[in-house]
């Protein structure tokens, strides 16, 4: 997918720090964990949905 480098992240950083400033960065942060856990969770439940399906469908062959 993508490929950050560490000059590239340190850019981003900073335009974050001067954007939102450094009392908002650990705020930012968590809510940004708290989406890629969902993520996560979401797409591990529809895999797992679909494996289901998947079974089902080779059971009643």
């Amino acid at each position: 997918m993508f490929r950050f480098g560490m000059g590239e992240l340190i850019i981003i950083l900073l335009i974050v720090l001067v954007l939102f400033g450094a009392s908002k960065l650990p705020e930012i942060g968590k809510a940004l964990g708290k989406a890629i856990k969902e993520f996560r969770k979401a797409g591990k439940e529809i895999k797992d949905d679909i494996e289901e399906v998947t079974k089902e469908e080779n059971k009643t062959k």
